[in-house]
Order: C-alpha cells, then structure tokens, then sequence
C-alpha cells in the first residue's frame, strides 16, 4: 500500500500561504540544519525516552536522521508552491510505512509540532517568525502530517492492528552464520499459523540493551511469502570514522541464540512488489542491501520461476558478499534468470572489477528495476538506469538511512 494522488489531491496551500512559504523557503533552508538540531535538543530533552526507546541513537549521533527530517519537509514545501514539480508520493510512502513499522501514533505528530516550530522561533527568532508566517509553516506540517496519518491508519487496518499495535513476541527457532558475517535469524510467532508478507517487506525488531534503552531497527524478510515463520539477516557493522558501531544487528548477533524471544512487529514496506513476476525483473544491489533482493528471488523462484530476471550486485570481494551461495543458488533455479557481479578485489572469481557500471550491461526498458544499497550506491545506479532509457516510474529503491528523500 502506497500514497496515491487521490490521498493527496486536496491538499493545497492558500495563494497567501503560498506566497509566504515562498518567500521565506530561503531563509528556512538556509538555517534548516540549525533548525532541526534545535529541534532534537529540545524534544530529546522534553522526552529522553524517545531517544532512548524509539529513534535510532546512531543515527542521531551521525546527524542523518536530522537531515533527513529537514529535506523532507523542504521537499514537501517545495512542491505546494509549485504543483509542477512531481510529488513525492514516494517519499512519503516510504516515511508512512517506516512509521507503521515502529508503532508511531497520531499524537506523537502534536510533539513533534510542538518542538519543531519552538525551534524555528528559536533560530530565526521572533520578529522573522510573524503570526503570519507561523500560519503558512503551519499549513504545510499539518498536510505532511495528516497525508502520513492517514496513511499510517490505513497501514494499521490492511495487518489488522489497533494504531501502533504492531509488536508481537517471537520465539528463534533457527540461526545460521553466512561466511559474510551476516546472521539469519528464523522466528516464528506463537499461535500464527502462517505470517502474512510480500516480497521485500522488513519487520522492526526491539533490543533491550544493557544500558537499559529500549532500540529498534528494521530488517528486510528474505524468505518467502505464506509460511508460519520469517527469515530476517543482521549484517554486523563496525564502528568507522564518523560512524559508530552498530548498537542493536551487533547485539542481536553477538547474544540472540535459538529459543530466546524478541520483539518483532508485523511485516510494512513499499516497495510494490505484489504483481511481482507479472513481468521482467532487474534486482540490482550492493552490500547488505542484497537482503530484499533475495526475498524476491525466493518469491519468483515459488510463485514464478519463468520470469526473466537480471540480478546484478556489488560488493567489496566474495568474502564480504552477503547471501552470496543463496543468491547463486536461487539464480540457478529460475531458467530465465542470469547474475553479473562487480567486486572491487575480483581476484579469483568472475566478477568485474571496480564500482557497478551498467555501460555493457543491457536493461530490458519495460522491466521493473527494484534497487537497494548505499545512498551514494543508489543515486549512482538511478542516474545510470535513467541515462539507458528506464523510465524513472519503474525504478523502485530502498535505503537502509533515514537518506529517503535523496531519491526523488
């Protein structure tokens, strides 16, 4: 499910409004970083539990989901004073399921409100921030905010759960150890007789950790659709210059054994997968990035193992390559599927050598391209897939960071 046109259509700013976001859009995204770590300070501050218990501590530590609310709502404001521009249909969606997937709730919408707009007063201060132009921001954050909302509720509705009701308790029944590093972890719901899903859709998985915060991170399904358990990978992630180790896939992989019990939400995710086999298929990816690209393998390989299918996937050598065998062995299962790999060290196997490079490589224009990897991975690969003639209306990308909005 996905925000439509339609959900968006009567969503239009007053010719007063608009003139005024006009004319002060400069100023805001020019103090827009500004803004938005006030923000934080001042909620995490009103609210440590949030930070504790519901946005990604790591995330926060590196400024990215910072910057990820500044240039959604820039982006958003952007198109209200010119309807010409595409809307971003997609970047909400992708916002809206990512919020089912950890339970927020229609009053949390007034916290943030609250907060965000005190922190525009702050930054801008008082004789910028008129009545007049507090009314036309206003505007705008209520429409992001109650296209979310409703999103949010009819996500809530189609798994059959009350609003934010979305965690359930699973029992591991199985962990295995890829050679990559990554971990697959099997649970199974108890009373559940199968656990309902579509390709690529991700759960959200909850760690107490030893501190006692309560963390969440979201993981892509890879098995497929229509049994009673689900298959999620954690990919381990060192800490590196500006980025700290992983907090929750480190714990979850050092600890979480066959038997214990986690908390695990219902499965969202928007990635429009449910005619998938109906037509041709490119699965393009890099690094853990590969996870949803297996879930989709997996279903094709089930439900429709004629399809044509590319895969293509980068990786830094064989070594690092997640779900590298399942990824061949499922390739070897569809008789019209074929796999081309870049390794930046290919010594000793087929792959290329260096960064994904699509010149050679022939895309099928009416296929269906579905994307996933870094944010420099993705910008990259789209601009390739456009400059060959995909029309951007079939190219279909994740992000694992809150980098969403790099991708209208």
């Amino acid at each position: 499910m996905t925000i439509t046109r339609d959900l968006v259509a009567t969503h239009r700013l007053s010719d007063e409004h608009a003139d005024m976001i006009r004319a002060t859009l400069p100023l805001v995204g020019a103090n827009i970083d500004s803004i938005t770590k006030t923000f934080y300070t001042r909620m995490f501050g009103a609210q440590p539990s949030l930070l504790r218990n519901l946005f990604n501590r790591g995330n926060q530590a590196q400024g990215t989901q910072q910057r990820a609310l500044a240039a959604s709502i820039a982006t958003y404001a952007t198109h209200l004073i010119d309807p010409t521009l595409p809307h971003p249909t997609e970047l909400l969606s992708r916002i809206g399921h990512k919020h089912a997937s950890l339970g927020i709730t229609a009053d949390q919408y007034d916290i943030v409100h609250e907060h965000l707009f005190a922190a525009i007063v702050e930054v801008l201060g008082a004789d910028t921030v008129t009545a007049d132009v507090a009314a036309a921001w206003d505007a705008v954050y209520w429409m992001m905010a109650q296209t979310l909302i409703d999103l949010e509720h009819a996500l809530y509705d189609a798994a059959g759960v009350g609003a934010g009701d979305v965690y359930r308790r699973a029992r591991v029944v199985e962990r295995v150890q890829d050679p990559s590093g990554t971990v697959l972890m099997t649970v199974a719901v108890d009373g559940a007789s199968v656990i309902e899903h579509t390709a690529a859709q991700y759960v959200s998985v909850g760690i107490t950790l030893p501190d006692g915060a309560r963390q969440l991170r979201q993981y892509s399904l890879i098995n497929a659709p229509g049994e009673n358990y689900i298959t999620f990978a954690i990919k381990p992630v060192a800490a590196r210059p500006g980025c700290p180790a992983g907090e929750v896939s480190n714990w979850i992989a050092d600890h979480v054994a066959v038997g214990d019990l986690l908390d695990v939400t219902v499965p969202f995710g928007d990635l429009p997968t449910a005619d998938l086999g109906s037509t041709s298929v490119v699965l393009i990816s890099a690094g853990v990035g590969i996870t949803p690209m297996i879930g989709m393998l997996e279903h094709l390989a089930k439900a429709a193992p004629e399809t044509p299918v590319q895969v293509l996937h980068a990786d830094d050598d064989a070594a690092a390559h997640p779900l590298r065998e399942r990824q061949s062995m499922l390739v070897s299962k569809l008789p019209n599927a074929r796999l081309d790999l870049w390794y930046m060290d290919p010594v000793g196997t087929a792959a290329a050598a260096g960064f994904m490079d699509l010149s050679d490589i022939s895309i099928d224009e009416s296929a269906h391209v579905f994307l996933c990897g870094g944010s420099s991975f993705v910008h990259s690969v789209r601009k390739q897939l456009t400059a060959k003639g995909v029309a951007p209306d079939r190219i279909h990308s994740e992000l694992f960071s809150p980098n969403d909005w790099l991708l209208d």
